[in-house]
């Protein structure tokens, strides 16, 4: 498997995960700072900047200079990861079985009525 193939690592999941949360493109410092507030990770600056060489090497960020400024760019949305995320681990864990993953899904949370009629609302349009 080449590296674009690879998905994130657990660290770098949070980096990714502040950089969408961003809404925009985020400057190094304003990302230091948006990790350690938001997950409680006090990485290094060295760490953060080996973990965006791997994730731009994957194809997930670009990164480009202002000044003196290094911006960090998502390549990747967080919609296309989510996305990929599902339907990798159904295959691996569920047999591909998406009634499975229901049933787990299921199993370990509380669902609201709300989100009840959403997922029979998707459903039906599947039958349509």
């Amino acid at each position: 498997m080449n590296i674009k193939e690879r998905g994130l690592t657990a660290s770098e999941k949070y980096v990714m995960k502040a950089i969408w949360d961003a809404k925009e493109d985020i400057a190094f410092q304003d990302l230091l700072k948006r990790i350690k507030e938001q997950f409680g990770k006090d990485y290094a600056r060295t760490t953060i900047a080996t973990f965006l060489k791997n994730m731009e090497e994957k194809g997930f960020v670009t990164s480009y200079h202002i000044g003196r400024t290094a911006f960090i760019h998502a390549v990747k949305s967080e919609e296309e990861y989510k996305k990929q995320f599902i339907k990798d681990n159904t295959n691996f864990w569920f047999g591909g079985s998406a009634g499975e993953v229901m049933a787990a899904l299921l199993e370990t949370r509380d669902i609201t009525k709300d989100e009840i009629s959403k997922m029979r609302k998707m459903l039906d349009e599947l039958e349509e």
